[in-house]
């Protein structure tokens, strides 16, 4: 009988996880049972911090608005409490594209609120 070489599933499935921790250091890049243990960290990192970017952004939204909002004379919670009164739904996103963008326009829905 000829010889027959097995495990092919076995090296495509090792040669899977080698090439997803490629730039790993250490034995995490070359290790197999360090390699796994890093996949399944790296998931749960990524997937939480899918999460938290969505916060981080929304964080930065808002220190952009009171930057500009402090140099004309509010604050941010004030500023957004104002908006709210004269119900201009115009969203943190947009309120801080704007006031990097072009400021004239901030500064008109700055005055429309600011009466």
């Amino acid at each position: 009988m000829t010889r027959v070489k097995r495990g092919t599933i076995a090296n495509k499935r090792r040669k899977n996880i080698l090439s997803q921790v490629k730039g790993y250091r250490f034995g995490r890049s070359t290790k197999e049972r360090m390699a796994k243990d890093a996949i399944a960290h790296a998931g749960t990192y990524a997937f939480a911090h899918r999460r938290d970017k969505k916060s981080d952004k929304r964080r930065l939204w808002q220190v952009q608005i009171n930057a500009a909002v402090r140099g004309l004379g509010l604050t941010y919670s004030v500023f957004i409490d104002k908006l709210k009164k004269a119900n201009v739904e115009v969203d943190r996103k947009i309120l801080s594209t704007l006031a990097q963008t072009s400021p004239e326009s901030f500064k008109r829905i700055f005055d429309t609120v600011n009466k």
